[in-house]
This record gives C-alpha cells, sequence and structure tokens, in this order.
C-alpha cells in the first residue's frame, strides 16, 4: 500500500478529499501522518475522526529561539522521514519549503494550487484571479497540482483543470466552484503521480 504524508495549515477539505477517495476505494493509499503548523486547524479535526496519526510542528518556537527555516525545514523531514511516504503532499500548506527539506523527498512532494501555470503566483490567488477577471484582464481562472521545488508554485506541472467565471459570480461563488475542483484534481494527481511512475 502506497504511503502518503499529507500537510495543512488550515480548514483540510481536500485532506477530506483524499480521506474520502481512500475510503471509496478509489485511491489506494494509507495516509500515515497528517502534519499542520497550526495548531487550531480543522484539518486535525478530520484526521483524528479518521484516525490518522497528526503532528503539530509549528514555526514559531524556531522563530522565538532565532533559528532559521533551514533548521525547521531539517527538523520536520527528520520527523517524516521514518513514515517513508511514497508521496507528500502540500494540501493548503502555507510555508514554503527550502532545500533542507525537499532534499530528503526527491520528486516526492507535491502542491495543490488554485490558479493556472504562472498565474497568481503565491496567496490569495483565487481572490485575485476574481478581481482580474471583474477587470476584463482574464477570462477563466483554474487549479493546478505541481512538484515542488524552492521557487514558488514553479515546479513540474502534473495536471490543471480549468475553473469557469461568470459575470454573476461573487467572489464566494468562484471560491466553491475552485474548491470543487481542487478535489477532483489532488486525488487525479496522486493517483498518477504514485501509480503512473511505474510505468516509465
Amino acid at each position: 500500500m502506497k504511503k502518503l504524508v499529507v500537510m495543512i495549515s488550515g480548514n483540510g477539505s481536500n485532506l477530506q478529499a483524499i480521506i474520502d477517495a481512500i475510503a471509496e476505494g478509489y485511491l489506494k493509499a494509507e495516509i500515515v501522518l497528517v502534519v499542520s503548523n497550526r495548531k487550531e486547524a480543522y484539518g486535525l479535526v478530520r484526521a483524528e475522526k479518521a484516525g490518522i496519526p497528526t503532528l503539530y510542528f509549528p514555526l514559531k518556537p524556531y522563530k522565538d529561539a532565532g533559528k532559521d527555516r533551514h533548521a525547521y525545514d531539517t527538523d520536520l523531514a527528520e520527523k517524516i522521514a521514518p513514515y517513508n511516504p511514497d508521496l507528500i503532499v502540500l494540501a493548503g500548506w502555507m510555508h514554503i519549503f527550502s532545500p533542507a527539506f525537499l532534499d530528503h523527498f526527491p520528486r516526492k512532494v507535491i502542491n495543490l494550487h488554485p490558479a493556472l501555470p504562472n498565474f497568481f503566483i503565491g496567496t490569495n490567488a483565487i481572490q485575485r484571479a476574481y478581481e482580474a477577471y471583474r477587470q476584463g484582464l482574464i477570462d477563466e481562472t483554474g487549479c493546478m497540482v505541481h512538484y515542488v521545488i524552492p521557487e514558488v508554485d514553479r515546479g513540474e506541472v502534473i495536471g490543471t483543470v480549468v475553473v469557469p467565471m461568470y459575470p454573476e459570480d461573487r467572489l464566494e461563488d468562484v471560491e466553491e466552484r475552485m474548491h470543487d475542483a481542487e478535489h477532483k484534481l489532488l486525488v487525479m494527481c496522486i493517483i498518477n503521480t504514485l501509480y503512473g511512475r511505474e510505468n516509465h
């Protein structure tokens, strides 16, 4: 059974999509650990309800001790390594990883980003896309899953899906449509990444 580590910072709806896909037998994998950098993240509750081990690993104690991100990334990688994950899925994880983390797991870390490649890099991507649409700068948006490299949202793209926008949309409408698309895309890309690579 392929082993997943899922990393979250918030509500964990994409984590739930993975849990559901596994329960339904669509995704043949096991989540061996859910990691959060925020104690109040509801995704931790989702994990506990599903009987999945969790790890709360905040950055603040490192900052308070005068330690840098390299130290945090190194220690976090060492916490995850014993689980021997086949894939690490960043599903709403709000930290940028340095090579101190990524080098431990070459081509095993993927990220979900709520924008199409080369658009709306970084945070608040859905809101920025909505505002760009309202200004007539774009006709549609979308989401992508990509391999993680130190440059934010610039890694090799695994999959994308277009999310339409309409003149009557509120931001909340676009967010809801985006989340529905994210859930399907993320599960599909996990399957392709875990099992597609065996065909190469």
